[in-house]
């Protein structure tokens, strides 16, 4: 079943925090080569890792494209916990283009947004996205979940983060960015995330992350660690691009409260100290399709340890290596210090980073339980 307008949206909307327990998480094998390479052998070690670590702790449903399967299937044989989904998808980001869970008081509901590439035809990066747009509901089908459509309103999920107690939180220059919903004001562009999400307060992020090809996504520069509580990318060198970028974040998280009236607790976490850039190695390993955004050796990448992912009762958090090994073991440090109930979990990263993102953009959290079952 679908519910497709307003009149049949469910009462009691909430959408779970990423820290709440969960069923499972989804993720998509990276196959496409202008994202993962000719050879994405490095990518699939990520990935891999990432998975291996994931099923400690719980389910994993992973869409494989039918051509992929058999040897996939070989990789992770024995792993009880894992489902393997054939399906086609133009590319691996599986916080973006997988459905939304939330709850209504009639249990779990997948909801599904449109997915335009992060910006079609205006700032897409690429020009066929059909496939991605189909995904939500293909998953909510194999998992059995109701779907509450909320096309043709163009939304990524790695665009919002929330602390499960009805606030919200997006970047401006994301969500008003001229590729989404343009004919939408900001009012209507969050009245529309307070009908889908039960969220009762947005708050709007000036900007993202330097060089995030996404128009600056809010899952790489903050996030809830539980409620009242934000960790925000951060930098001293006042010469780097990002320090005004952040500094403007931390401005205005300083003069918000959240829905429940709290004032937020802001945590620094700090961007690799060496800028992490395309080398002409990468370069030459990438293939790119006609109309696809390609890259340059020495290009900035969007590094950031924000782009984490809590599952239940560990945090896996992107290393970046070589000049960068100090602030990976910073990086590790802090977030053990601001989530002690967590295992942390290192993950080797930078070639999720060379995609284009990271480790919460190739997971999408299935929280597992009802609000009739809320502990």
């Amino acid at each position: 079943m679908s519910l497709q307008n307003s009149k049949e949206i469910p009462a009691g909307i909430r959408f779970p925090g990423e820290y709440e327990p969960h069923e499972g998480t989804l993720m998509v094998w990276p196959e496409r080569p202008g994202s993962w390479g000719k050879d994405p052998s490095g990518a699939e070690r990520a990935f891999t890792d990432i998975i291996e670590a994931l099923l400690k702790v719980e389910k994993v449903w992973l869409v494989v494209s039918p051509k992929a399967a058999p040897a996939v299937r070989e990789r992770f044989a024995g792993q009880e916990r894992l489902t393997i989904i054939e399906s086609e998808t133009d590319d691996s980001w599986a916080r973006d283009i997988g459905p939304t869970f939330v709850f209504s008081k009639e249990g779990r509901l997948a909801v599904n947004w449109s997915f335009n590439a992060w910006g079609g035809e205006v700032d897409g990066l690429y020009a066929s996205w059909e496939k991605d747009d189909r995904l939500a509901r293909t998953f909510a089908a194999a998992i059995g979940n109701e779907v509450l459509d909320a096309a043709p309103f163009v939304l990524e999920g790695g665009s919002i983060h929330t602390d499960g107690e009805g606030t919200l939180m997006v970047t401006e220059s994301c969500l008003m960015s001229a590729g989404r919903n343009p004919s939408l004001t900001k009012a209507e562009i969050e009245e529309r995330l307070k009908t889908y999400l039960g969220a009762t307060k947005v708050l709007w992020l000036p900007r993202g992350i330097y060089m995030d090809e996404t128009n600056e996504h809010v899952d790489n520069v903050a996030a809830f660690i539980r409620p009242g509580e934000v960790v925000l990318a951060w930098t001293d060198n006042r010469r780097d691009p990002q320090y005004e970028l952040s500094a403007q974040n931390l401005a205005y998280l300083e003069g918000e409260t959240d829905a429940k009236g709290r004032k937020i607790k802001v945590r620094k976490l700090p961007i690799p100290d060496v800028p992490v850039c395309c080398t002409a190695r990468d370069i030459d390993n990438y293939v790119f399709e006609p109309g696809e955004d390609t890259r340059e050796a020495g290009e900035r990448l969007a590094a950031s340890y924000v782009n984490f992912y809590f599952a239940n009762g560990i945090a896996l958090v992107p290393q970046f290596g070589g000049e960068n090994a100090e602030s990976d073991a910073r990086a590790v440090r802090i977030l053990a210090e601001l989530c002690p109930e967590r295992k942390i979990v290192p993950i080797a990263a930078r070639d999720i980073l060379l995609g284009g993102g990271n480790i919460h953009c190739i997971t999408q959290q299935v929280p597992g339980f009802s609000e009739k079952g809320r502990r």
